[in-house]
């Protein structure tokens, strides 16, 4: 027995380039899809809050890329998760601080652990 084929095949490039330069941007487009997929947000909505956000990177000097796309991207997400009472800006940006921290003290080689990152002090 075999599965369907969901009709998406491999992930196509453009330029000899991959669709996602990084994991984090693949997990982000994932993500949009979950909320699109669970009806947290509508399809229009996602394309509108999307939309504001690249125009909000591109007039800054921002390269328009796909860097900036999928920080558009990670950046409309945060928006719903704040705007739906899911995970404040505040609590991302306090996630995104003990990320960094944890990152910065640990050994290189070694996986990243927020456990005792509230220890550190910079």
């Amino acid at each position: 027995m075999s599965v369907p084929d969901p009709g998406w095949g491999p992930l196509r490039k453009r330029d000899n380039e991959p669709i996602f330069a990084e994991p984090w941007q693949a997990q982000a487009m994932a993500i949009a899809n979950l909320l699109i997929g669970s009806g947290t947000i509508s399809h229009l909505r996602w394309a509108e809050i999307l939309g504001e956000e690249v125009r909000l990177a591109n007039p800054a000097g921002s390269a328009d890329d796909t860097s900036t796309y999928y920080a558009a991207v990670l950046a409309s997400i945060e928006r719903i998760l704040d705007a739906g009472g899911h995970v404040s800006f505040e609590e991302l940006a306090r996630r995104r601080d003990e990320w960094r921290r944890a990152h910065l003290h640990t050994p290189h080689g070694q996986p990243v652990s927020l456990a005792a990152a509230d220890l550190w002090e910079l």
